[in-house]
Parts: C-alpha cells; sequence; structure tokens
C-alpha cells in the first residue's frame, strides 16, 4: 500500500514538474516577442510603408522621408492614405498662416475694404526677423490684397494688419483661431500668434492641420489664393504701380506635374525648430489630396527637402 502511495506521489510530481517547464517556456517565448516587438516599435520609422489608397496599390518606405512627421489625406472622403507620427506635437511655422486666412476670410465681410497698415507693428516684426510681404509703414491695402499677402510670400505685415483690423488687436484675433481649432476638432493644436513665430506654446499636429486644410479649401476665396503661383495687387498710397507676390512653394518648383497628376497650391513653413514645413493640394486621376509635412532638415537656403517629399509621395499615386 506504502509503495502504491509512493507511486502515486511520483506521478504527481512528475506531472507537475511537466506543467511548470511547459509554462516556463510559454512564458520566456512570450517575453521574447515581447521584446521583439519592442524592438520594431522603437525602430517603426525604418520599418512601415507609406500605404497609399487600395485603387493605387503603392506603397513607399516612411524612411525615404525627409519629414519627421507626414498625413495625406484623400480630399472628397477625407480617408487617411499614409501617415507619419501624425499625431506628434509639432511647431507649425508659417503654416500658422492658413489658420489666419480662414479666419480673416470668413470675418471680413468686404474683402475689397482698405486696411491701414500702422508703422507700430513693422518695428516689432523686424526685430523678429519675420517674413514679410513687401508692405510699407502707414500703407492701406485692400484686405484680399493682404490675404495674398500672407499666404504667397508669407507676409506678416499682412497678418498682424487684418488681426488688427478684425479684432482690434493680435492677441484678441488668436483667440478667434484657438476657437476656430476647436470648433474643427483640432484637439492638439494651440496658437500664440498669427504668424507662426516661433513660441513653445505655439503647437500643432500634422493631423489637425490636415482637418484646417481640408476645411479651408473648402471656401472659394481660400482656394483661390492658395492655388496662386503669383498675384498682383492694386496699387496703394506707398506702391502706385502695385507689387507683384510669388508663392514660396511654386517658387522652388520648376515643374509641378508628377507622373500625370499635378501638384495645384501649396504653403511653405520655416524656423529652425520647426524644419521645413509643407501643406500641400494635388490633384492625379481626377482625385485631390492634400500632403501636410513638418521636421524636415535643411532651411531657405538649402536644397527643399519639404517638397522633395511632396513629389515623392504624389508621384507614388495612383502608379
Amino acid at each position: 500500500m506504502r509503495k502504491k502511495n509512493q507511486r502515486k506521489s511520483k506521478f504527481w510530481i512528475l506531472l507537475l514538474t511537466v506543467a511548470v517547464i511547459i509554462f516556463a517556456y510559454n512564458t520566456n517565448l512570450a517575453l521574447n516577442a515581447q521584446s521583439l516587438f519592442s524592438k520594431i516599435g522603437a525602430k517603426a520609422e525604418s520599418i512601415p510603408l507609406l500605404t497609399v489608397a487600395s485603387d493605387s496599390a503603392v506603397s513607399v518606405p516612411l524612411g525615404n522621408l525627409y519629414s519627421s512627421n507626414a498625413i495625406l489625406v484623400r480630399l472628397d472622403n477625407h480617408s487617411v492614405l499614409m501617415q507619419k507620427d501624425s499625431k506628434e506635437t509639432v511647431y507649425p511655422a508659417s503654416l500658422t498662416k492658413i489658420m489666419t486666412a480662414i479666419v480673416a476670410i470668413e470675418k471680413l465681410p468686404d474683402l475689397q475694404k482698405k486696411v491701414a497698415l500702422p508703422n507700430s507693428m513693422f518695428q516689432k516684426l523686424f526685430k523678429a526677423d519675420a517674413s514679410m510681404a513687401g508692405f510699407k509703414p502707414d500703407e492701406k491695402v485692400r484686405a484680399i490684397d493682404l490675404l495674398y499677402g500672407v499666404m504667397l510670400p508669407s507676409g506678416a505685415e499682412c497678418c498682424l494688419g487684418l488681426a488688427d483690423h478684425i479684432a482690434g488687436s493680435e492677441q484678441k484675433f488668436v483667440e478667434i483661431m484657438n476657437q476656430k481649432a476647436v470648433v474643427l476638432g483640432m484637439s492638439n493644436t494651440h496658437f500664440t500668434n498669427s504668424t507662426g513665430l516661433q513660441d513653445d506654446n505655439h503647437y500643432t499636429t500634422v493631423k489637425d492641420l490636415s482637418i484646417l486644410l481640408s476645411y479651408a479649401l473648402q471656401n472659394t476665396t481660400f482656394r483661390n489664393i492658395f492655388t496662386a503661383a503669383r498675384y498682383s495687387i492694386a496699387p496703394t498710397n506707398k506702391h502706385p504701380n502695385g507689387i507683384t507676390f510669388q508663392n514660396t512653394m511654386f517658387k522652388n518648383i520648376t515643374n509641378p506635374v508628377v507622373n500625370g497628376g499635378k501638384i495645384l497650391g501649396g504653403k511653405t513653413g520655416y524656423t529652425v525648430e520647426a524644419g521645413l514645413c509643407l501643406a500641400s493640394l494635388a490633384q492625379k486621376n481626377g482625385r485631390e489630396y492634400i500632403l501636410v509635412t513638418t521636421g524636415a532638415k535643411g532651411n531657405h537656403e538649402s536644397e527643399q527637402y519639404n517638397l522633395d517629399d511632396a513629389y515623392t509621395v504624389y508621384s507614388k499615386l495612383g502608379k
């Protein structure tokens, strides 16, 4: 009887030992798998593919993009076709002016009305080395001409002139910008100025910027400005022959055609902290797409890597 009990005990001990070994093996396997996925996640920039719509059947390694953040959206149904750290907080630089322009358009009942550009605001902008459209202190300019000055040459004096005219101060105008961001669902965006000058509390994401641009392009006036390569303003008290603006994006593009499609318009941006940025619109195969990128290396004097990324992405659409 005792031997029989001993055999039973040995059997249960052996069974328990086998169970422990199997559990340990599976646990180790799971940990190894978890470790592997962690390593893959840590190197996500070089591994994921830029996947374009199923009707395009094209993929491009995200590691080929110079920009640290990117999002590609099909405009008719707002489907996201590609994204790279699209929800990461970034500095928008002059892409801020997309919001400045659409808010001004919606707030101004008469775009032919003239707006005065006071001398006081110029000193602040000169000191900050802000990009300027070329207007002079005390110049009186039509609102529509200031809007083209905001978007094409990225004129900071145009932003402040419109902000003061509409809200009484840039600070109050920025409050309207932030309110608009909330209404549009730009949940990770906060503006502190109308120009995009560097400020740690002035931030957004490329996803939020794609929401903004998708909305703004529904406005005919904004779309006309956004897609203009050149524009000449009416004569003013300081410029009797007017001024001709050139879009900063088109200025650096020799040919807007991309594999049967075409880049229709865009807005560039740059600060040291933000890198080279671009929000653009393109058409291929009868469809429109927007691409927003930030954080590309380089500067105004270097190769425009933000434009290189636009060509890379748009060229693959529909292939």
